[in-house]
């Protein structure tokens, strides 16, 4: 991961930049560069990942235009050649040193042709004014707000934008920002057409893509580690990585000393590859001691995104503090695109449909907010096949009478996709169990103990009412919000609501966001 932050006025000092941008070094610890523009400056936090020499620092200057960008191009060496092709000189190996060229050829057009997960910040020295991007399902983050004179600024995370700007807010994927104005380049979670696949053929492109997206994902200069929770979505992720490398992956799971649901699931699978696997045990202090970190470096209140973001976090800490890695492989996303527990639910096709392409839209509020931040603030960078675009387009576009659960077993079409040698039958198609609950019941049941004995029933109620928007509705989503408050004091918006089951299902009225308390939780996590 990499830090970036861009603004054009005259309504910051340079100190006031330099403290605020450093909040985020923790994304960039390798080399940080500031440069001045006409009136306002781009700034780069760096975590060397392609093209390791200084020539891959940013940020890039190509005329007078500059660009700083968090993000990974994929297949950019054949974009590369195209671009010498017709003139365009490259100082080193980094992929981001495309985006110039790029711009010259494409301008804005240049967004909806990047195969890439990305955020980014592009001086344009004719027009003397700033473009922002953001890739289309915002894997990268981006954020921005407006200073009392009216002047926008950008920055990687809403930390850096704290105490500058009065109301700070997620920059919407699949889109960019110019001539003062957001415009969409991209809605990926919109089909453009139904695609009407048999599931024999469905499978079969849903498992040629995913692995497509896996395969490009391993390629980088620095070294490479994977998350292995022994769920379906991260086993999967490893077990195609695997055939690609020639040497063992590496691979680390974490649960808790009571009750750790998936290490065994985990064991198995990374005995089945042939992984170099690690374990790492939580206690109850362990996770009441991060609590207020994970929060912080969240930026959320969300109930789901905390609980699944303490054994991530604990993990990555584990993985910067113990090894050399520098890229962790993850198993986001396969949920919004195939099914939850919840899903299961879904009263039609059409209803599942709305609801995946929801969950989509707002990822980058949730689950990828949790991969990136947990991993970014232990200095590696997260990569997210499932996220990858030719994947996501294919499977929001398939007919969702294919995706919805007809078959007895959730997620059906991507367990098929892989039936074979890929995973242990078993593991392949074991219930799903959420990630904070597979750490162990125990920690989830922790949080809502330590939660309880913070405010007594009056408590609950009177404090729970100081707020409008996203009103707490338990005493653990009211500590939450208290302790995000502390750290981004008016700024609750930046999060559109709590991410919960939809409440409009039979089913799924429900008052906590765990697949524990469905009625078709079964053997799920065990």
């Amino acid at each position: 991961m990499c830090s970036i932050i861009g603004y054009l006025g005259t309504g910051l000092r340079d100190e006031e930049i330099r403290a605020c941008f450093d909040r985020t070094i923790s994304r960039g610890p390798d080399m940080t560069r500031i440069l001045d523009l006409d009136g306002g400056f781009l700034g780069f936090h760096r975590l060397a990942i392609m093209g390791l020499q200084e020539s891959g620092m940013q940020p890039f200057t190509l005329g007078g235009n500059s660009v700083v960008c968090n993000g990974e191009l994929y297949g950019f060496r054949s974009l590369k050649k195209e671009l010498q092709a017709k003139g365009y000189v490259f100082a080193g190996d980094s992929d981001c040193e495309l985006l110039l060229p790029l711009y010259e050829e494409y301008g804005t057009e240049m967004f909806r042709r990047l195969d890439a997960e990305f955020a980014l910040i592009l001086y344009d020295g004719t027009r003397k004014e700033l473009i922002a991007a953001r890739d289309p399902i915002g894997i990268r983050p981006l954020y921005y707000g407006y200073l009392e004179s009216g002047e926008i600024l950008f920055a990687s995370e809403a930390k850096n934008l704290v105490g500058l700007c009065e109301k700070i807010l997620p920059f919407p994927p699949g889109h960019y920002y110019c001539g003062g104005k957001f415009v969409c380049y991209r809605d990926i979670s919109k089909p453009t057409e139904i695609c009407r696949d048999d599931v024999e053929t469905a499978c079969q492109t849903i498992r040629r893509k995913l692995t497509a997206g896996i395969e490009k994902r391993l390629d980088a200069d620095a070294p490479i580690g994977f998350l292995l929770s022994g769920g379906l979505d991260s086993s999967l992720v490893c077990a195609v990585a695997a055939r690609f490398c020639k040497r063992p992956i590496k691979t680390f799971s974490i649960g808790m000393d009571l009750d750790a649901i998936d290490l065994k699931y985990a064991r198995q699978v990374a005995e089945y590859i042939g992984s170099d696997h690690t374990e790492v045990i939580i206690t109850k202090e362990d996770v009441l001691e991060a609590l207020p970190k994970v929060v912080a470096l969240l930026g959320t209140y969300d109930i789901t995104t905390i609980r699944a973001s303490i054994g991530m976090y604990l993990v990555c800490r584990y993985i910067h503090e113990h090894t050399d890695l520098r890229v962790i492989l993850t198993g986001e996303i396969s949920d919004e695109l195939f099914g939850y527990k919840y899903t299961d639910f879904a009263p039609s096709p059409e209803e599942f449909q709305k609801e995946a392409e929801k969950r989509i839209r707002e990822l980058h509020m949730y689950d990828v907010l949790r991969a990136d931040r947990c991993i970014s603030v232990n200095s590696l960078e997260a990569r997210v096949p499932f996220g990858d675009l030719d994947f996501v387009e294919y499977v929001m576009n398939l007919d969702p009478a294919r995706k919805i659960n007809t078959y007895g077993k959730g997620k059906y079409l991507l367990r098929h996709a892989f039936e074979g040698d890929y995973l242990p039958r078993e593991i392949l198609m074991r219930e799903k169990a959420a990630f904070s609950d597979a750490v162990g019941h125990s920690m989830v049941d922790d949080l809502k103990a330590y939660a309880e004995a913070q405010y007594t029933d009056s408590q609950f109620e009177t404090r729970r009412k100081k707020y409008s928007f996203a009103q707490p509705f338990t005493k653990e989503s009211l500590m939450y919000r208290e302790l995000f408050e502390r750290y981004y004091p008016g700024q609750a918006e930046m999060v559109a609501d709590f991410w919960m089951p939809n409440r409009t299902w039979k089913g799924c009225d429900v008052n906590d966001p765990s697949a524990r308390v469905l009625a078709n939780y079964g053997d799920s996590g065990k």
